[in-house]
C-alpha cells in the first residue's frame, strides 16, 4: 500500500514539474525575439557606452594630446599592458624637459580594469566601445597610441624672451659678485662633502657656493652679535 502511495506521489510531482517547465517554454515561445543581423547592421548597431573595447589617446581638433609621460598608468597596470617611453628635450630657455616618445598598449594582455584611466592625472586616455578588434596575429594587438607626430615646443613670446634675458643678466651679476667676495673659511665637514662630489663639477660648485653662503651668514651673524654686546658695554 505504501509503495502505491509513493508511486502516485512521485508521479504527481513529475507532472507538476513538467507543467512548470512547459510554462517557462511557452512564455519564451511567445516572447518577441531580438536578433542582431551582424555584420549587416554594423553601421547603426547600438553598443553600450560603458563597454570597454580598447584603450585610446584623447586628441583635440588640432591634434594635441594631454599626456605628460608621468608613467602613472604604467605603474598602476596590474599586468604590464602599458609601456610609456620618454625622451629628454632642451627648451628655448636651456632647461631640460621630459616628453612622451612612444605610448605602447598591448590589447591582448589587457583586463579592462580601467585603473589606467581612473588614475591618469590629466585625463589623457579612455576606453572606446569599438568591439571589432579581431586579428589573425597577436603582434597586431600591440598598438602605439600616440600615432600622430608630436608637436614642437611653442616659441617664446617677446615678453618671455625679455624676462629670461633679464633673469640671466641678474644671475651673471650675482655670480660675479660672489666670485669677487672675500674667501670664506670652510669647516672640515663641508670640505669633505665638496670632495665627495669631485666626479660632478656642477654639483661640486653648487655645494661650495651653498657652504660658503652659509659660512658667510654665520660670520655676519656672529659679528652682529659681537657689535651688539660691545654697544651694551
Amino acid at each position: 500500500m505504501g509503495s502505491v502511495k509513493e508511486y502516485f506521489s512521485s508521479l504527481g510531482k513529475g507532472v507538476a514539474s513538467l507543467v512548470k517547465g512547459l510554462e517557462v517554454t511557452g512564455k519564451e515561445f511567445v516572447t518577441p525575439k531580438i536578433t542582431e543581423r551582424y555584420p549587416e547592421n554594423r553601421d547603426n548597431m547600438h553598443v553600450a557606452q560603458r563597454f570597454r573595447a580598447t584603450l585610446e589617446f584623447i586628441y583635440d581638433e588640432e591634434g594635441n594630446h594631454r599626456c605628460i609621460a608621468c608613467g602613472t598608468c604604467e605603474r598602476n597596470c596590474p599586468n604590464g599592458t602599458i609601456s610609456v617611453g620618454t625622451k629628454m628635450i632642451e627648451t628655448w630657455d636651456g632647461k631640460k624637459k621630459k616628453k612622451l616618445d612612444r605610448y605602447i598598449y598591448d590589447l591582448g594582455s589587457c583586463t579592462f580594469c580601467q585603473l589606467c584611466v581612473t588614475t591618469c592625472p590629466t585625463d589623457a586616455i579612455r576606453f572606446d566601445n569599438d568591439f571589432e578588434q579581431a586579428v589573425f596575429t597577436r603582434d597586431k594587438l600591440v598598438k602605439q597610441l600616440n600615432y600622430l607626430p608630436e608637436k614642437p615646443e611653442p616659441e617664446p613670446t617677446p615678453e618671455q624672451r625679455a624676462k629670461f634675458e633679464e633673469e640671466k643678466k641678474l644671475k651673471a651679476e650675482a655670480a660675479k659678485a660672489a666670485a669677487s667676495a672675500p674667501a670664506v673659511q670652510l669647516d672640515e665637514k663641508a670640505l669633505k662633502a665638496i670632495e665627495a662630489a669631485a666626479g660632478d663639477p656642477e654639483k661640486q660648485a653648487k655645494l661650495r657656493a651653498a657652504f660658503e653662503k652659509a659660512a658667510r651668514l654665520k660670520a655676519e651673524k656672529a659679528a652682529a652679535a659681537k657689535n651688539s654686546e660691545e654697544t651694551k658695554k
